[in-house]
């Protein structure tokens, strides 16, 4: 997976090394470049990293003759199931130690084929992490029930077991915890709770593949799990879902209510057709997916190492602090992301501190928000469907509950993620990355005043 480093490469780590030597205080007089590449680019220095990062998503020729073969076929459409789709669920089913895998037409539509498949009806309630894509929102309130959030640990960035069991009502019909990130939730503690009030458990691991807990896979831990193939994840079709879980039984169901009821398996329904809608994946989906298996374990094997890298050095920065991760876990590193910390930085901003890392060559982001306050919930809880739904003393807690989020607050004001594909560069480009924050950590006072 790793290129031999090219001469422009050897050039800029050289440079890179100049300048921590000059950082770490290292003898002999700096040379001119050294002290010009230790000061921050946002102060008119070089940046540390002037190469590109690798592109995400990569197509490959050596696919093509199969993906040409699934469009020649001139079946395209996955009514029915089989062929192709058959064979990508039966491979992911195989990667994951899944018993089945049903694929679906995005990660949104996983989760409402899930959702739906668990029993989450109009008026029911569903506990889930707020530090997420807006879309384990919108499959929540999609079935006309109501998300009910629990707090995000913000040392993990997952949802924090100790908060869910106070906001369990006698509407809570299932937990929808998010693997945010690729980073594994703490199951053991979440399915404890699910099982002490008979709740369903719906993974939302939508961002990751192969991330692992306690030697299982993450989509096999609860009930059913989700997983998305969007053109920015770790294998991707442009879209594509699926559903994974253990049991038979759940799974026909899945794959009949994809698939606009058709009768599925164990599955027969009220005749041939019952209840279902088209959240089919395409065939030659499916043969996009079905190539990249094997590079999705190679990629993930090298992310790991690389963030593993990572994490060791920058855990030596003040003001840095890597996630931390439930014991005997794997996570699949679908962002990167830290604590940052201002005050060890001279008061520099979380914004400030972003706008340095990208001027040094080192693309990164805030990852999410505060979502619930953004209009979305407002919109739906002032529906006329909702309103049926749920009477106004119930809307009224559920909103003051927003406020009660302290730890998602301090996660959303706080996180700064590098996306994966940063972690398929070279080592040398880790190097260049904890080089940026050190030199930003040295000149912070300096770049807290800056306009």
């Amino acid at each position: 997976m790793t290129k031999n480093l090219s001469r422009r490469g050897f050039v800029r780590a050289a440079a890179a090394g100049s300048a921590a030597m000059a950082w770490l205080g290292a003898g002999g007089a700096p040379t001119v470049l050294a002290a010009k590449a230790d000061k921050p680019a946002l102060l008119g220095g070089t940046p540390v990293h002037q190469g590109g990062w690798p592109h995400w998503p990569k197509w490959q020729q050596a696919w093509e003759p199969e993906v040409l073969a699934a469009l020649r076929s001139g079946r395209w459409s996955g009514a029915g199931g089989g062929g192709r789709i058959a064979q990508f669920e039966a491979g992911y089913a195989k990667l994951l130690g899944a018993k089945r895998c049903v694929a679906t037409a995005s990660g949104t539509t996983a989760l409402m084929v899930a959702l739906h498949v668990m029993g989450v009806d109009a008026g029911d309630e569903v506990i889930v992490s707020p530090y997420t894509f807006i879309a384990t929102y919108n499959a929540v309130l999609a079935h006309k029930a109501l998300p009910v959030f629990a707090d995000t640990d913000p040392e993990t960035l997952t949802i924090d077991p100790a908060s869910i069991e106070s906001r369990i009502t006698d509407r809570t019909r299932a937990i929808l915890p998010v693997h945010i990130y690729g980073l594994p939730c703490d199951m053991d503690r979440i399915n404890a709770v699910a099982k002490k009030h008979n709740l369903a458990v719906v993974e939302d691991a939508c961002q990751a593949w192969l991330a692992e807990y306690k030697g299982r896979k993450c989509g096999v831990l609860g009930d059913l799990g989700c997983f998305s193939f969007q053109e920015s994840k770790h294998i991707a079709a442009g879209e594509g879902g699926a559903v994974t879980g253990e049991s038979d039984e759940l799974l026909d169901r899945c794959a009949s209510y994809r698939d606009c009821g058709r009768s599925f398996g164990s599955f027969k329904g009220s005749g041939y057709f019952s209840h279902g809608l088209n959240y089919r994946m395409k065939h030659y989906q499916a043969e996009i997916l079905l190539q990249q298996l094997d590079k999705l374990v190679a990629e993930t094997q090298l992310r790991r190492q690389n963030a593993d890298y990572l994490t060791a050095a920058l855990k030596q920065i003040p003001g840095i602090q890597p996630v931390r991760l439930p014991d005997n876990s794997l996570p699949a590193w679908h962002l990167y992301p830290f604590c940052y910390d201002g005050e060890q930085f001279h008061g520099l901003s979380r914004s400030k501190f972003m706008r340095a890392l990208a001027a040094e060559g080192v693309p990164c982001s805030g990852g999410y928000h505060e979502q619930y306050f953004d209009g979305l919930l407002d919109q739906l809880l002032n529906s006329r469907g909702f309103k049926r739904l749920f009477p106004p003393e119930r809307l009224k807690t559920y909103r003051d509950s927003l406020h009660e989020l302290k730890g998602n607050k301090l996660a959303c004001n706080t996180t700064v993620a590098l996306f994966h594909s940063l972690l398929l560069a070279q080592r040398s480009d880790m190097d260049h990355i904890v080089e940026a924050i050190r030199k930003i950590h040295a000149h912070s006072e300096e770049l807290a005043k800056k306009a």
